[in-house]
């Protein structure tokens, strides 16, 4: 018997136990899984059966980035130029609610045959992968709405860099059937103490900063946010009874929501929503 007859079985034999200790191969992709997915950090599509989201006749108060946002998307969805967004402002004034609701109410009325839009969400921790995910997106024949909700950057975080690569598309362009969209507290998505060390350390201070601020420029429709008065946070209230059939006297209903409200010191869409949850909770009332 030659050394090689001796070694071959031994290879063979390690071979197959290093098969079977790898993980098993990821399932291919599969556009028509979902009509959304979530970006892992595995750098694969995970389907999501059923987005959470509310109604967009609920979502009042915020008429006008409402309207801005669903003819912007619209227009994508007809396979028509549309701008990529920052939804910017106060927290929890329905910024990815309106992304979400967006993506469900003109799924809904698309033309009987046609392709539904997809949606994609992708963590801020993962945005360093996008340029993959866009790539991987590319040859699809389905439009694809990208979405990170809360981004920002702090500190030396230099993955804004593969966002502003992933915007701009490289040498290919962006894909003309990827659109994405983003929420933020911050218009400029940095830190005002990020930016002030730019310019401090910088040998060209303003150049510093204008590398750092021309990431929002990347974004062709900006949407600001803020915070609601109380009748528009009393007609939120109002909405969300009608919608779930809450019976509650029109006076107590005001009161209980005003104090709600000052116990959490603030007014906003967030705030309605987890006070109609309290009050379907004690009223033995579900929220289907």
């Amino acid at each position: 018997m030659t050394s090689l007859d001796t070694v071959l079985p031994l290879l063979e034999r390690i071979a197959a136990a290093l098969e079977r200790a790898a993980p098993p191969a990821p399932p291919p992709f599969d556009p028509a899984a979902a009509d959304a997915f979530l970006w892992g950090p595995e750098r694969r599509l995970v389907p999501v059966p059923q987005v959470a989201h509310v109604e967009m006749r609920l979502l009042t108060g915020i008429d006008r980035a409402r309207d801005t946002l669903v003819e912007n998307t619209e227009r994508f969805a007809r396979g028509l130029p549309a701008n990529n967004a920052l939804l910017w402002g106060a927290r929890g004034m329905g910024k990815s609610s309106l992304v979400k609701a967006a993506h469900a109410d003109i799924n809904a009325r698309r033309p009987a045959g046609s392709r539904p839009m997809k949606l994609v969400e992708i963590h801020r921790e993962d945005i360093e992968a996008l340029p993959d995910l866009m790539a991987l997106l590319r040859p699809d024949p389905h439009r694809w709405l990208v979405y990170c909700d809360d981004l920002s950057f702090d500190g030396d975080d230099t993955s804004y860099k593969s966002l502003k690569t992933a915007l701009d598309g490289g040498i290919e362009g962006r894909p003309a059937n990827v659109l994405f969209y983003a929420t933020s507290n911050r218009r400029h998505l940095l830190a005002r103490d990020m930016m002030e060390n730019e310019r401090s350390t910088a040998i060209n201070p303003g150049e510093a900063v204008e590398e750092k601020v021309s990431l929002s420029d990347r974004f062709g429709l900006w949407l600001g946010f803020h915070k609601c008065s109380q009748d528009e946070y009393l007609a939120m209230i109002d909405a969300y009874v009608a919608r779930y059939g809450l019976e509650i006297a029109p006076e107590r209903l005001r009161a209980e929501a005003l104090e709600w409200a000052t116990t959490r010191g603030s007014r906003s869409g967030r705030t309605a929503f987890q006070y109609i949850q309290d009050l379907a909770g004690r009223l033995g009332r579900t929220m289907e």
